[in-house]
C-alpha cells in the first residue's frame, strides 16, 4: 500500500451560484478503516479540566462549540468538519524537508476537532492551531495498524466570509489567506510567496537549515517541501486535475458541483484501491448569516457510490438533542489507549449495508444502476430540499433534528430493495 490521502477544495464568490461559500473535501484512507460522521453539542468545562486526545491529554477550554464531524472511527479527531459558527475544516498529509516526529503529540485530525470545538471564524481556527502546535507539537502513527505512517499537515479552513490554507512543518507553519475565487489542496506544500501569517521563527529555521540564503525571495513551498518525490508528483497531479475541474465550473459552483468533482475517479481524486475515499463532505454556507450552513456527509466509501446525506445545526431548541447515524457519541471507547491486541470490529449498520451494496452495485450491471440511480435520486431530492433552507432559511427547526438520520433511514430502505 503506497498512502498519498486526500484533496481538499473551497470555492468562494464570485465563483460560486449565489453568495455562498462551497467547501469539499476527501478522506483517503486505508480501504478497510470506518469512518463515521459524529455530532458533539457546545458544553461547558470545569476549570482546570483535561480532554484526552488520541495519544495525549491536554488542557480543555472553558467552552466547545457544537461539531459534526467525519472521523476514522478508531481515533478521537477527525479528517473533516464543521462547527455551529460555520467553520468548515479538512487536512491534508504532506511531507517535506523537516523531519516527521514519530513520538506521539497531536495528530493533524486532533487539531482538525480542537479547531472546530474552539474557533468561531476561520482565521481563529489558525490561531488555535498554531497555538496548540507551538505548545503540544503533531506527531504519532496515523493508521491504527503498527505501520509507522506519520506525516505533517495542511489545513483548509473557512467561514461565512473567507477561507485559510495553514501548512506546517514540525512546529513551523505558513498561512495564506483567501478572500475570493476558489483554492485547492493536496498532500503538497502549496503556499508561495503569498504569506499572511507565519511562525516567527520560519525564515530564520530556514536559513539555519540551510534551506535557504535570506536573500532570495522566500517561497514556503520551494524552501520547504521535496523537490521532487513519487508521492509528491502524484499529489501535484491531483491538485492540478482539481484547479482544473473548479477552473471549468468557475463562477456556477455549488453543493452538486462539488460533489461530482469529489466523485471524479479519473483524476484520481475520488481514489480507488487499498488507499481509498472513505469518507466525503460538501458544505455550503451563505453569507448571509440569517440562513443556515448546510453539511452533507457520506459515512461511508467511494462518494461514487453513496449518498451525501445533509446536516444542519439546530441551535435554538434547547430541550432536543441533535443526533447523527452512525454515531457512537462521546462515550466511544475507540481511543488508541489501551492498545488492542487486534482491531475490533467498528464496521457500524450503515456500513455494513454499504459494503453489500456496493458489490452489487460493481458486479451486477442493470441491477446496480438502478440502485445508484435511486441513491443519486434520494441525494437530489434532499440537495432541492435544503435549497429552500438555504434560500429561505428555517421556520420549523423541529424537522432538522434529525435531518442526517432521517436521511440514513432512506438510504436503508433503498438498500433493502437491492
Amino acid at each position: 500500500m503506497d498512502p498519498t490521502s486526500c484533496d481538499t477544495f473551497v470555492a468562494l464568490p464570485p465563483s460560486t451560484e449565489g453568495q455562498r461559500i462551497v467547501f469539499g473535501k476527501n478522506s483517503d484512507r486505508p480501504c478497510d478503516e470506518v469512518q463515521e460522521v459524529v455530532y458533539f453539542p457546545a458544553k461547558d468545562h470545569e476549570l482546570d479540566e483535561k480532554v484526552e486526545c488520541t495519544y495525549i491529554e491536554i488542557e480543555q477550554v472553558a467552552h466547545t462549540y457544537a461539531v459534526v464531524l467525519s472521523r476514522p472511527a478508531w481515533l478521537w479527531g477527525a479528517e473533516m468538519g464543521a462547527n455551529e459558527h460555520q467553520v468548515c475544516i479538512g487536512n491534508e498529509a504532506v511531507w517535506g524537508k523537516e523531519s516527521v516526529d514519530g513520538k506521539e503529540a497531536l495528530l493533524g485530525m486532533d487539531l482538525v476537532r480542537l479547531a472546530l470545538e474552539r474557533a468561531d471564524t476561520a482565521e481563529r481556527a489558525v490561531d488555535v492551531i498554531t497555538d496548540l502546535l507551538e505548545k503540544y507539537g503533531q506527531g504519532g502513527n496515523c493508521m491504527e495498524d503498527e505501520c509507522g505512517f506519520t506525516y505533517h499537515n495542511s489545513f483548509l479552513i473557512s467561514d461565512r466570509t473567507e477561507a485559510w490554507v495553514l501548512e506546517t512543518a514540525g512546529k513551523y507553519w505558513a498561512a495564506e489567506k483567501v478572500e475570493a475565487g476558489f483554492r485547492n489542496i493536496s498532500n503538497e506544500y502549496s503556499i508561495t510567496t503569498k504569506i499572511d501569517k507565519e511562525h516567527p521563527e520560519l525564515r530564520t529555521y530556514a536559513q539555519e537549515q540551510h534551506w535557504w540564503n535570506g536573500k532570495a525571495q522566500f517561497n514556503f513551498a520551494k524552501i520547504y517541501a521535496y523537490s521532487n518525490t513519487a508521492r509528491i508528483e502524484a499529489a501535484e497531479g491531483r491538485c492540478s486535475e482539481g484547479r482544473k475541474l473548479l477552473k471549468k465550473h468557475e463562477g456556477h459552483i455549488k453543493a452538486e458541483t462539488m460533489m461530482d468533482i469529489l466523485r471524479n475517479k479519473e483524476s484520481g481524486i475520488n481514489m480507488e484501491g487499498m488507499f481509498m475515499t472513505t469518507g466525503s463532505m460538501v458544505s455550503v454556507v451563505p453569507k448571509d448569516q440569517n440562513f443556515p450552513g448546510v453539511h452533507f456527509f457520506t459515512g461511508t466509501p467511494d462518494p461514487d457510490r453513496s449518498v451525501f446525506k445533509p446536516f444542519i445545526f439546530v441551535l435554538d431548541i434547547k430541550q432536543l438533542k441533535h443526533t447523527c447515524s452512525p454515531c457512537f457519541g462521546e462515550e466511544d471507547p475507540v481511543k488508541k489507549k489501551p492498545r488492542f491486541q487486534s482491531k475490533p470490529n467498528r464496521k457500524h449498520p450503515l456500513f455494513l449495508k454499504h459494503e453489500v451494496v456496493a458489490a452489487i452495485i460493481d458486479n451486477t450491471g442493470e441491477r446496480g444502476q438502478k440502485i445508484v440511480e435511486e441513491m443519486r435520486a434520494l441525494e437530489q431530492q434532499k440537495l432541492v430540499e435544503m435549497e429552500k433552507y438555504l434560500t429561505e432559511g428555517i421556520e420549523d427547526a423541529t424537522l432538522l433534528v434529525h435531518l442526517f438520520t432521517d436521511t440514513v433511514d432512506e438510504e436503508f430502505r433503498i438498500y433493502s430493495n437491492a
